[in-house]
């Protein structure tokens, strides 16, 4: 990774999921309402979609208008009118992503765009640092303890058709960040202690999703079965 590319790059998907999940269902507790634990946490690397659009592009545009306030409440206002305060918890989510995560690590945001291009944030602690790497995973463990205590990770057991949105972080910042992508090393290499984290979530991510398709595979298979008994 070149040192101009230093503060461009993402939160590690473990510090942007852990606060998420900790919010929303924090935020669920107090407003009495239920929370989906897979949404919560697409939501939480949401705006990190503009990596793929560079990485596709060639631009260098992260931190950009998806991590706009506006990008958030756009995305949330019909939800807003139809759910009302059971929106609140996964609003949360997503602006945890730009309002805490990355505005504490690395800044450079664009948080008012269109209206303002002016970069908002702290840039005075490193994605890289030792700083960053123990809030992390500290986060982490949180998040994995509140996990056990409610039984929440038993949603990563069960067969949901929303445990299939687990593929976006899967595919699109666990595996990546877990090889190399966008750094120049592996996790393994450069933090094997967040390489740990990242293991952990694609194990329960990918015991989750396979457990979906495989229930509904044999659902349309018997439907089918089905049908063709009685035609």
């Amino acid at each position: 990774m070149s040192e101009s590319q230093g503060w461009k790059i993402p939160l590690f998907a473990v510090g942007h999921m852990a606060v998420a999940y900790l919010l929303g269902k924090g935020s669920s507790k107090i407003l009495n309402t239920t929370v989906n634990v897979p949404l919560l946490i697409v939501l939480s690397i949401l705006p990190d979609i503009d990596i793929i659009y560079d990485f596709l592009m060639g631009t260098e545009i992260h931190r950009g208008p998806t991590h706009s306030i506006l990008f958030a409440v756009l995305l949330f206002l019909p939800l807003f009118i139809i759910y009302r305060k059971k929106a609140i918890p996964y609003f949360l989510a997503l602006l945890s992503h730009s309002l805490i995560c990355d505005f504490l690590i690395g800044g450079h945001l664009l948080l008012l765009w269109p209206f303002s291009t002016v970069e908002y944030g702290l840039p005075y602690i490193d994605i890289l640092s030792p700083v960053n790497i123990v809030l992390e995973f500290t986060l982490f463990l949180i998040a994995m303890a509140v996990l056990v205590k409610t039984d929440d990770w038993r949603v990563f057991l069960s067969h949901n058709k929303t445990n299939l949105i687990l593929i976006i972080p899967v595919v699109t910042v666990l595996l990546p960040s877990t090889v190399g992508y966008p750094f120049d090393e592996s996790l393994f290499i450069t933090q094997p202690v967040l390489a740990i984290a990242h293991i952990i979530y694609l194990c329960l991510f990918t015991v989750a999703i396979l457990k979906s398709l495989l229930y509904y595979y044999r659902q349309l298979s018997k439907s089918y079965s089905q049908s063709l008994t009685k035609s």
